[in-house]
């Protein structure tokens, strides 16, 4: 009797051993950091983990990571459906990136389990590469990507003079959908938000943002659809709005609403056959010119634009 006393004694032991430890390996709906923090803690409320990156893998898919207060929390890679939430108030979460990209988002990376939604929430961040990062972010992703989506929201993005010099690169060839809005994005070597290089037929929006002092403000191509509304495109030294098209039987198309489009190189630019710029109530001056469209493509006006206080009449489309 006694030793299956001592039996029971052991198995409860080894029991509530796994239990334990399955309790501390559990992955959590929302985590917390703190500049304060530290990463081996669990990335609760009360024992906040110190980075972002630290905080991924103690977050369940879909969860959230919240910010305590402000502070620097490095550079990350998301592999899982989450958010990142700067918490803009209570604190502001600061990534900063000197000679590395800020955000890598590769979906071909996305394997966790009960990985469905394929979406990414980046919400009230400072992402900064003090003039030496590469890129604020990254999307990218073959046919994992299809499906997938990706929100930043009211962010700013800054100080990219590193080779490639982007503000948003998404080279996703699977498709997807990118939302930018609230959000400033300036100082780029490279393009403020660019898609060139895709073939998977991205749908992007971009809303009440801002794009400065970058080479060109937004460029994309290759069967790329996208809208620019309450926007402002300016001091960017080649184009504000670039579009091309490899003509390989796809159709990108650029429609611009209610925007500001000054002091840039070229205000639009649609440089291939296959790329399309519809612009309506937008106000575009003091552009070194206004629209190019020699390589083919089309710029096109609904005749209730302004340019330099003058109507911006259409459709044009100089050969």
């Amino acid at each position: 009797m006694s030793k299956v006393r001592f039996t029971f004694s052991i198995l409860a032991t080894v029991v509530l051993a796994l239990t334990v430890a399955s309790v501390a390996n559990a992955q959590a709906t929302r985590t917390w950091v703190s500049g304060v923090g530290d990463d081996v803690n669990p990335c609760s409320r009360t024992a906040p983990c110190k980075t972002y990156a630290g905080a991924i893998s103690k977050t369940a898919v879909n969860g959230e990571i919240s910010t305590l207060d402000p502070g620097g929390f490095g550079a990350v890679t998301i592999t899982k459906s989450i958010t990142i939430e700067g918490t803009q108030g209570q604190g502001y979460g600061s990534i900063l990136h000197s000679g590395t990209t800020g955000v890598n988002i590769p979906y071909d990376n996305f394997t966790a389990v009960g990985e469905t939604r394929k979406t990414v929430r980046l919400r009230n961040l400072n992402i900064t590469g003090a003039d030496t990062g590469l890129r604020g972010i990254r999307i990218s992703g073959g046919a994992a990507s299809a499906n997938s989506e990706v929100y930043v929201e009211d962010c700013i993005i800054d100080g990219s003079f590193g080779s490639p010099g982007r503000g948003i690169e998404d080279a996703r060839s699977g498709g997807g959908f990118l939302s930018v809005s609230g959000t400033t994005i300036r100082n780029m070597s490279g393009s403020g938000i660019s898609t060139l290089g895709n073939t998977g037929g991205l749908k992007i929006v971009v809303n009440k943002s801002q794009v400065f002092n970058c080479a060109n403000g937004i460029a994309v191509s290759n069967n790329v659809k996208i809208g620019i509304y309450d926007s402002n495109i300016s001091n960017n030294t080649s184009s504000g709005l670039f579009v091309e098209d490899d003509g390989a039987g796809a159709n990108t198309v650029m429609d611009v609403d209610h925007c500001i489009v000054s002091h840039n190189g070229t205000g639009f630019n649609a440089t291939t056959a296959n790329s399309t710029i519809r612009v309506s109530n937008t106000t575009a001056s003091n552009n070194t010119t206004l629209f190019s469209a020699a390589g083919g493509g089309t710029v096109l006006s609904y005749g209730n634009n302004q340019a330099g206080g003058a109507a911006f009449g259409g459709p044009v489309s100089p050969s």
